[in-house]
């Protein structure tokens, strides 16, 4: 059984960040925490999934996460293209496989998340 709740090193660790950078985001309100008896950053299990965009989603180890709205699919031969605009100031496209589109079932105005590591753009809806 998964814990409820998880120390700053922990929840780091799960999302994939440092934690200066857990640090920051609970002092900018981006991530909700509470304070044990001896004032330590507690994150819940809950707020972990809705920082990674959903509950159960298998954890990946990239650390840059885009969420936005699919604005257009285009599927050509085996290959299809997908445009995201994010929520940050910027246009994410990725070229992933026809398949891929299928099985997430990609369609303009779904939410979904450009997952960025190294050189690739991975789509996970």
């Amino acid at each position: 059984m998964p814990k409820r709740a998880y120390t700053a090193t922990e929840a780091a660790r799960e999302l994939g960040i440092s934690v200066d950078t857990l640090r920051r985001w609970d002092r900018e309100g981006r991530i909700r925490t509470k304070r044990d008896s001896a004032n330590r950053r507690l994150v819940a299990l809950e707020e972990i999934e809705r920082i990674r965009g959903s509950a159960g989603a298998q954890h990946m180890s990239a650390r840059n996460r885009l969420r936005g709205t699919v604005s257009e699919v285009r599927v050509e031969g085996l290959l299809a293209q997908v445009e995201l605009t994010v929520t940050e100031p910027a246009r994410i496209v990725a070229v992933v496989t026809r398949d891929a589109v299928e099985e997430l079932g990609l369609k303009p105005g779904m939410a979904a998340t450009a997952v960025v590591k190294s050189t690739s753009v991975m789509v996970e809806a």
